[in-house]
C-alpha cells in the first residue's frame, strides 16, 4: 500500500446514542482506512522490523474514519467521538448531509422505526448517482431475525446450520416483514450501478458485550439480585446466534475496506449457544447462580421485555458465517461467544453502564449510631447492611436448610436441580459437619461463637454475589487486628511475604474502600444511652451493665499498639473521622450527608419507573400538604388580622364615645356660671318683655321688644 496521505471518509450512522450506534461509532472513529486490508501477521512483521516512527508518520490523522449521525434522543448529548451530528427537520436536509458522505451505515436492530428512514435514504441517495462526486456504500445493518422461519438447509439433519449463500431462502419472522423488505430493497438498489452505488446487507446476530443489547434484562436482573433465580422462557433449548457488538462493528470495517463480492453477510460468532445456556451462563457469573424454566406466555408480563426482545430471545437458529472466516481479517473480541468470554463480558457490562461496587466498613463505640448510620447508607446508596448477628443466624439457616430433607422441593419449579444433585450432595455431608462444629464451639463459649467461624460466615458473605455486585456496608466488624487479618488477607498469602513487605496482600474483591470511625466521649454515650426510651433499651446490650462492660471492651481494644484501624492505615485505606458529638443531631442526619459527600456518587442503576412513581407521588402529596398548609397559616393570618381590626374598632368607637362624653360634661361645667348670669340678670327682664309683647301683638314683635328690653333694663335708670 502507498503511505502516501489519504483523504478521510466520512461515516453517517444513525443514533449514535443508542446502544449499537455507540458502540459502532465509537469503534470506527478509532479505525484508520483500509487498515484491515494488512494481515495481523504482515503487521506484526512490520512492527519488528521497521522503524514504529516511520510507520506512524506514514498514516497521517485525515486517514481515521470520521463518524456524523443523528440521535434517538433529542436530549442526548453529542458523543465524544462523534464529528457532526444533525438535528434534522426535514428529508431534505437529512439527503444533503448523507451526500457529503461516502458511507452510510443504517441500523435497524434496535428501531423498527428507522426501517422507513432507512428505505428511504437508500432510494434517494439511488436518484442522486449521476451527481455523486465520490462513490459511495450504502450498508444496513439488520437482524437475524429475517431468517426465523427459513427451512433448515438440510430436514434430515437440523444440526447443520445456514450460511451466507443461504440467504435467498431465507423466511422472515411475521413481527420482521419490514427487516426483509428492507434487506431486499437495499441490494436491490445496489445493482443498478455498483461503481458509484454499491449496497450491503449485514445480518447481525443478537448484540451483546459493552453494555449489553437484548440480553441486558437477564444481566440487570442476576446484577440486582432480588429474585433467587433467573427466568428461561420456554424450555430453552432454542438455538440463539450471538455476536459481540465490536466484533460487529469491526465486520463493518472490513466491509468499508475490502468492498466485498458478496453483498450480503451473516455477522454472528461460532458459538451455538442455547438461550438455556446464556442465561445460566449469565446467572452463575454476575447473578444467584440458578435459572428457573417459565411458560413463554409468562414471558409477556414483564414490563421491561418489548415484544421485539421475545421474538429474538426465542428464535431457534443455527447459523454459520464462513465468509467472515475465509474473507475478512477481525481481531476478534469475543469470537467463541458469550459463555466463553464471560468474565470479559461482565468487566465490560459493569463499566459501561457503572455498576461499581461500594464497599464501605463503619466502627465506632457502642452506641454511637453505626447501625442507623448504616442504614441510611444502605438506603442511599442501595447496598447490603452486613450485621454480624444476621450474618450467623442467616448462615445456621442456610445450612439448617441444606441438611433438611429435600422431598418439599419435589414438585417445586424446575430449576436446574438436575445438573446439581452430585453437588448438592456433597454439600449435604459438608453442612452436617459444620453445623455440628458450630453447636459444640457455642457450647463451650456459653452461646458465642468462635471468631474463626464468625470471620468465615462474613467471609462469605462478603463473597456472595450481591455483596460483589452493589457492594456492602460492614456494621462495626472487625473489631480487632485479627479479626480483619483473617477477614480481608489473602488466604494463601506467605506469612515470611507479609512481614517483609510492608503492604499485606489483601483480597481485593471484599476489602472495603471506605472505612468511616465513628468517635464519642464515654461521657457523651452514656448520656445519650440513659436517654432512650426503654422500650428501645429493652432486650439490646444498651442495658447500664452491658453497655459499661462493651464501651470497656471497646476501649481497651483500641489502644492497644495494633487496632483494626491500624490494619486499614496498613493498606493504605485511611479512615476518616467523624466526632459525632460535634453534630448534635440525634438523628445522625448531617453525619450521613457528610459521609456521602465523602463517598460520592451512587454506582449502580437508577431509580426504576416504580421509585420515580412512588418518589413523584410522595412529592406530590408533600406539595400538598405544604399547600395546606401555606393554605391554613395563610387563612389563620388573616382570620387574626381580622379579628385585630375588629378589636382595634371597638376600641376606637369606646374611646370616641369617652372623648363625646368628657367634652359634654365640660361644655356643662363650662355653661353653669353663664346659665346663672343669664337667669339672674336677663331672663325675668326678656321674660316680661315677651309677656308684653304676647299680649299687645305689635307689627314689629322684635322692634317691640327691644324698645321694651331698653326702656326696662335694670341698669338704666
Amino acid at each position: 500500500m502507498a503511505a502516501g496521505p489519504a483523504r478521510s471518509r466520512r461515516v453517517f450512522l444513525n443514533h449514535l446514542d443508542s446502544y449499537c450506534g455507540r458502540s459502532i461509532g465509537e469503534y470506527l472513529s478509532r479505525c484508520v482506512v483500509g487498515a484491515s486490508l494488512e494481515s495481523i501477521e504482515e503487521e506484526e512483521e512490520e512492527e519488528d522490523e521497521n522503524n514504529p516512527a516511520a510507520e506512524v508518520s506514514s498514516r497521517p490523522k485525515e486517514e481515521l474514519y470520521q463518524v456524523v449521525g443523528t440521535l434517538s434522543k433529542a436530549e442526548s448529548a453529542k458523543p465524544r467521538f462523534a464529528e457532526e451530528i444533525y438535528a434534522v427537520s426535514s428529508r431534505k436536509e437529512l439527503l444533503s448531509h448523507l451526500l457529503e458522505c461516502e458511507i452510510i451505515l443504517y441500523n435497524i436492530t434496535e428501531d423498527a422505526n428507522q426501517i422507513e428512514e432507512a428505505t428511504w435514504a437508500a432510494s434517494a441517495l439511488h436518484m442522486e448517482i449521476e451527481h455523486f462526486a465520490t462513490p459511495k456504500l450504502f450498508i444496513l445493518v439488520s437482524t437475524i431475525m429475517s431468517w426465523a422461519k427459513s427451512k433448515p438447509p438440510d430436514p434430515g439433519d437440523p444440526e447443520i446450520p445456514f450460511t451466507d449463500e443461504d440467504y435467498r431462502r431465507r423466511k422472515s419472522h411475521p413481527n420482521f416483514m419490514e427487516h426483509i423488505n428492507a434487506e431486499k430493497l437495499i441490494l436491490k438498489l445496489g445493482k443498478t450501478n455498483k461503481h458509484k452505488f454499491s449496497t450491503y446487507v449485514v445480518a447481525s446476530g443478537h448484540q451483546y458485550g459493552a453494555g449489553e443489547g437484548v440480553l441486558h434484562y437477564f444481566f440487570k436482573i442476576g446484577w440486582l439480585s432480588e429474585t433467587p433465580t433467573i427466568p428461561v422462557f420456554g424450555d430453552g433449548n432454542n438455538f440463539i446466534p450471538t455476536i459481540h457488538v465490536l466484533d460487529l462493528a469491526a465486520v463493518l470495517q472490513n466491509i468499508a475496506d475490502h468492498r466485498p463480492r458478496s453483498h450480503y453477510i451473516l455477522a454472528v460468532d461460532v458459538s451455538m449457544h442455547t438461550l438455556q445456556e446464556l442465561i445460566k451462563c449469565i446467572s452463575k457469573n454476575v447473578g444467584p447462580g440458578k435459572i428457573e424454566k417459565i411458560p413463554k406466555e409468562n414471558a409477556f408480563l414483564s414490563k421491561d421485555l418489548t415484544q421485539m426482545h421475545l421474538d429474538m430471545l426465542l428464535v431457534n437458529l443455527r447459523m454459520e458465517s464462513m465468509f467472515l472466516k475465509e474473507t475478512f481479517n477481525i481481531k476478534w473480541v469475543a469470537q467463541a461467544g458469550l459463555v466463553e468470554n464471560i468474565e470479559q463480558i461482565i468487566k465490560e457490562y459493569k463499566q459501561s453502564r457503572g455498576l461499581l461496587p461500594l464497599k464501605v466498613c463503619i466502627h465506632g463505640p457502642p452506641g454511637v449510631g453505626k447501625s442507623t448510620i448504616a442504614e441510611e447508607l444502605c438506603k442511599h446508596y442501595k447496598l447490603h447492611h452486613i450485621k454480624i448477628n444476621d450474618v450467623i443466624s442467616e448462615t445456621i439457616a442456610n445450612l439448617e436448610n441444606i441438611v433438611a430433607p429435600k422431598e418439599l422441593y419435589s414438585d417445586s419449579a424446575r430449576e436446574e436441580g438436575e445438573d446439581d444433585e452430585e453437588e448438592e450432595g456433597k454439600n449435604v455431608e459438608a453442612a452436617h459437619e459444620l453445623l455440628a462444629r458450630i453447636k459444640e464451639s457455642m457450647e463451650q463459649n456459653a452461646g458465642h461463637l468462635d471468631d474463626q467461624y464468625v470471620v468465615k460466615f462474613v467471609k462469605d458473605k462478603l463473597k456472595s454475589m450481591p455483596c460483589r455486585n452493589q457492594g456492602y456496608v460492614l456494621d462495626g466488624f472487625p473489631e480487632t487486628y485479627d479479626q480483619a487479618k483473617d477477614l480481608f488477607n489473602l488466604e494463601s498469602e506467605d506469612e515470611e511475604e507479609e512481614i517483609k513487605g510492608k503492604i499485606p496482600k489483601c483480597d481485593i474483591l471484599i476489602i472495603p474502600e471506605f472505612v468511616i470511625s465513628l468517635t464519642a466521649s464515654d461521657e457523651f454515650l452514656i448520656k445519650r444511652i440513659i436517654n432512650l426510651p426503654e422500650k428501645i433499651v429493652a432486650g439490646t446490650h444498651y442495658t447500664q451493665d452491658q453497655f459499661l462492660q462493651s464501651l470497656n471492651l471497646f476501649r481497651d481494644l483500641n489502644t492497644e499498639d495494633k487496632t483494626v484501624l491500624n490494619y486499614f492505615d496498613e493498606l493504605e485505606i485511611h479512615p476518616q473521622f467523624i466526632d459525632v458529638a460535634k453534630f448534635e443531631d440525634p438523628e445522625n442526619r448531617f453525619i450521613v450527608k457528610e459521609i456521602i459527600k465523602a463517598i460520592g456518587e451512587p454506582r449502580n442503576y437508577g431509580l426504576t419507573d416504580a421509585e420515580k412513581e412512588n418518589l413523584e407521588r410522595k412529592a406530590a402529596e408533600e406539595r400538598l400538604v405544604k399547600e395546606a398548609q401555606e393554605k391554613a397559616e395563610r387563612e389563620r393570618k388573616e382570620a387574626e388580622e381580622r379579628a385585630e381590626r375588629m378589636a382595634n374598632w371597638e376600641e376606637w368607637n369606646k374611646h370616641l364615645e369617652e372623648v363625646k362624653r368628657q367634652e359634654q360634661e365640660l361644655l356643662e361645667a363650662q355653661s353653669i356660671p353663664l346659665r346663672n348670669y343669664l337667669m339672674k340678670n336677663v331672663m325675668p327682664t326678656l321674660m316680661q318683655g315677651i309677656n308684653e309683647c304676647c299680649k299687645i301683638r305689635p307689627d314689629d314683635p322684635v322692634d317691640f321688644l327691644a324698645e321694651y328690653l331698653f326702656k326696662n333694663s335694670p341698669d338704666i335708670e
